[in-house]
């Protein structure tokens, strides 16, 4: 059986919800995908993150695989796409890191200021405090601790696409909490574009 038409069955079969042969798929071009992305990430660690998310996204959509002729070609557009989208995000993560502190040094000292920023924390930990208690441990890890989707999955035991789904869900609903309670000033503004960054 030659390599295309064995691909061509592996691709079927994924389609219809075959896991082992979305396995086989999986292993044949995980270290290729990874090296690619790494010439884009510059980073190990972000890199192993883009290549799950690119095979969760793909396995999610599993149903589109039997209109894919050459899935090397498939794999790699999914996987352009989603590198460009994470580095966006790094980007306007940074970017709203910095206009944070920037907001802070010039508001320092300003009794007024604290005032209003001690009304958002409070508006945002309410949110947060309504949350299920698996979401939101996982939605205080990501952002309290700092840690990896791929720590909160070990430290918690569960898989990783199981954290990004609720993770998701948490940031959507104290996002909209916060839309809902904290009307549009500048500060709510930043506070929802930094929980976005965050997925």
């Amino acid at each position: 059986m030659s390599a295309e038409r064995d691909e061509r069955q592996l691709l079927l079969a994924a389609s219809t919800g075959s896991r082992e042969a979305f396995a086989i798929l999986y292993s044949r071009y995980l270290a290729g995908l990874s090296r690619y992305i790494f010439l884009f990430t510059g980073s190990a660690e972000l890199a192993e993150e883009v290549v799950q998310d690119v095979f969760v996204s793909i396995w999610e959509h599993h149903s589109k695989l039997q209109e894919v002729t050459f899935f090397r070609a498939y794999l790699y557009q999914v996987a352009r796409n989603l590198v460009i989208d994470t580095l966006r995000q790094q980007k306007r993560h940074a970017v709203l890191i910095g206009r944070l502190k920037s907001e802070a040094l010039q508001t320092q000292g300003s009794a007024d200021s604290a005032l209003i920023y001690g009304q958002y924390n409070e508006i945002a930990q309410a949110a947060i405090d309504l949350l299920p208690e698996k979401r939101k441990r996982i939605f205080l890890l990501r952002t309290q601790e700092e840690l990896s989707l791929d720590e909160i999955s070990q430290q918690l035991a569960i898989s990783k696409p199981v954290v990004k789904k609720q993770l998701y869900a948490a940031t959507a609903f104290v996002r909209k909490y916060l839309l809902i309670h904290g009307g549009l000033s500048s500060g709510i503004t930043m506070l929802l574009l930094l929980l976005d960054s965050l997925q």
